[in-house]
């Protein structure tokens, strides 16, 4: 009950209602947060965290509330509506930002980090189709990963530059969608991009003209965030490797102790 109880729009999403579901959340903040915290800081993951987890908690509570008075069906008034997964998928959006290129082991498959968002949200929607008991969870997803796509898009600010967004194609809306769909996305996305972000553009112009008038500018900053995770990457597998051959040498001394 969100009425009157407003407080459970930020709870909501840290309360797992399975205990598979605690199991999954704790697995995927730490795994997902181990590449991102480097990156962003101990405190924008938290902000992103808190962020992602507070609009989208917003987005099926209006969905929620909309769809009861366009049905009439108490049900989704009532469904119990909780858990970490949009931040999960938040932080995928993230991976899709600063690791595109890394490739990471879904079960037997090796997947792009640019296309991790896109498959989860693709196979939530399939199994929704199959398994009813499933389907609430289906908006936490999907308002996860818009929510933070929005946030990352358009408001986070980036300390290399002190500007605020990621204006790259390589992270536009589209991006999220086969090739084949994209000239069909892109003139839509511009539409609402002017509709919801016309006045801060007009107000951040002075700050980025000089930057937008560089020629590759945006595709400049996005080599730079797929630099940083690259050498993100490579200093964990460095440290994994030392602490392997640490523990070889360790065993060996002590095999020669014997």
């Amino acid at each position: 009950r969100t009425i009157p109880f407003a407080w459970n729009l930020i709870t909501a999403g840290y309360v797992e209602q399975t205990i598979p579901g605690v199991i999954i959340s704790i697995i995927g903040l730490l795994l997902f947060g181990k590449l991102l915290e480097p990156l962003w800081g101990t405190k924008e993951l938290s902000k992103f965290v808190f962020i992602v987890n507070f609009s989208t908690s917003m987005c099926v509570f209006v969905t929620a509330i909309a769809v009861y008075y366009v049905t009439q069906q108490e049900s989704y008034l009532y469904t119990p509506l909780s858990g970490f997964y949009g931040v999960l998928s938040g932080l995928l959006v993230g991976i899709k930002q600063l690791m595109p290129e890394m490739e990471l082991n879904l079960f037997v498959l090796k997947i792009k980090g640019k296309w991790i968002p896109s498959l989860i949200a693709l196979i939530s929607v399939v199994v929704s189709f199959f398994m009813k008991d499933l389907v609430s969870y289906l908006p936490v997803i999907l308002f996860g990963i818009y929510m933070s796509w929005i946030y990352l898009r358009y408001f986070q600010k980036r300390l290399e530059t002190g500007l605020k967004g990621d204006p790259s194609e390589e992270f536009s809306f589209s991006s999220f969608f086969p090739a084949i769909l994209r000239p069909v996305l892109d003139p839509i996305a511009t539409i609402f991009h002017r509709l919801l972000c016309g006045r801060s553009d007009r107000a951040d112009r002075g700050q980025t003209l000089e930057t937008s008038s560089l020629p590759g500018s945006d595709s400049t900053e996005a080599n730079r965030r797929r630099e940083r995770g690259q050498r993100a990457l490579e200093q964990r597998l460095a440290e994994k490797l030392a602490a392997v051959k640490s523990t070889e040498s360790t065993s060996l001394d002590a095999s020669d102790k014997v």
